[in-house]
């Protein structure tokens, strides 16, 4: 019987890890941009109220961080941020899954950011 015992101690750590490990795998959606940005500007007028509102927002909750400034340096980018907006999809660590340059409209937005969320994280599966 202690063999047993012994050969379950890994699989009960992975299932314990797997149920309180869910902030670490919490994903966020940045929002780089830069003063004077008129794509910015448009973005916050039509899309910045509702985010927060809504199942995408609730399942990646926004961060705003200025191209160039301090916060940039916490996240771990596959490439440089070029043009603003850009919004970077990031793990609980900071560490880039996807992203959406530029700001082609409302219409365009939601349907890009649906494919991004379903594509690299879990949302949108049933649980």
């Amino acid at each position: 019987m202690p063999s047993i015992a012994r050969n379950l101690r890994p699989a009960l750590a992975g299932i314990a890890f797997g149920l309180f490990c869910g902030p670490a795998l919490a994903v966020e959606l940045v929002m780089v941009e830069q003063a004077g940005c008129h794509y910015c500007a448009r973005w916050n007028a039509e899309i910045g109220p509702i985010y927060p509102k809504t199942e995408e927002g609730a399942y990646a909750p926004l961060r705003r961080v200025e191209l160039g400034g301090d916060e940039m340096e916490k996240l771990s980018l596959t490439r440089r941020v070029s043009f603003t907006p850009t919004f970077v999809l990031v793990d609980g660590v900071g560490a880039e899954l996807g992203r959406l340059e530029g700001y082609p409209g409302e219409d365009f937005f939601w349907g890009l950011l649906d494919r991004m969320l379903r594509d690299l994280t879990d949302y949108g599966v049933p649980s």
